[in-house]
């Protein structure tokens, strides 16, 4: 088995398996019709995404798990999803953010993925980066019309920008796996996506007069972890509800 490979594989389809199982929480929830259909839509999208990347993961592990059996019969230790994606939902501001700074870094990711020597790893990445296109571009948008709204809206956007920035530095941290790939041409060093990805977020915050929060405070190894299995309890709740039906009819089909 290509552990390191394996594991990467694991990072990117938990964290989009994550992230799209906190974007379902708010169907029945948004604040407009159209918002809440947006958010489905890219749940969906990330759902879709997440399947090809562990169905891969499985055939790359060679243990005859399939991308049910991985998203649905591992416990929150064995996740390798990036901590920013597991934080709660908290108001739409708060969701906003969130997906803001990750659709940039999901974008810039991709974008390097897609010409993986890895053909496999570059034909997922080519197809999620044009779902990833429409998110960045949504979520930006969103970001300027609030952020720079009303009083209100500004102040509460300025609150969820500077509640989610310490969580970004993960993204960026590069281990012995990145190295590895990077070394061979599958993935880039993810330090490598900081600059370009800062760059985009100075850009967009300025148009939505919001502050950037320094950036030490990403920095903080407390809001780390994620990668290599350390979690906060958020996971724990939310692998819950999403494996119960798994969990309580093993081997249970449609």
């Amino acid at each position: 088995m290509d552990h390191s490979l394996f594991q990467y594989l694991l990072r990117m389809g938990d964290t989009t398996l994550v992230l799209s199982q906190r974007l379902c929480e708010w169907t029945g929830h948004g604040p407009v019709l159209e918002e809440e259909m947006a958010v489905a839509n890219t749940a969906l999208d990330l759902l879709g995404q997440a399947r090809m990347w562990l169905t891969l993961a499985g055939e790359v592990e060679g243990a005859g798990r399939d991308e049910d059996q991985l998203a649905y019969l591992r416990d929150a230790p064995e996740y390798r999803n990036y901590l920013l994606v597991e934080r709660p939902n908290g108001h739409y501001g708060d969701t906003v953010a969130r997906q803001f700074v990750f659709d940039a870094w999901h974008y810039l990711l991709l974008e390097r993925l897609a010409q993986s020597s890895d053909e496999r790893v570059a034909a997922i990445a080519a197809k999620a980066l044009k779902e990833v296109t429409y998110h960045a571009r949504r979520s930006g948008d969103l970001l300027v019309r609030l952020g720079d709204g009303t009083e209100l809206s500004h102040r509460r956007m300025q609150e969820a920008v500077d509640d989610v920035w310490r969580h970004t530095g993960e993204l960026f941290v590069d281990d012995d796996i990145t190295r590895e790939l990077a070394e061979r041409g599958i993935a880039p060093l993810h330090s490598d996506l900081y600059a370009p990805w800062l760059e985009h977020v100075q850009t967009v915050m300025a148009e939505a007069t919001l502050t950037l929060p320094p950036a030490e405070e990403a920095q903080h190894p407390a809001h780390r972890g994620g990668i290599a299995g350390r979690h906060t309890e958020a996971l724990g709740y939310l692998l819950a509800e999403m494996q119960h039906l798994q969990r309580t009819y093993p081997g249970a089909t449609w």
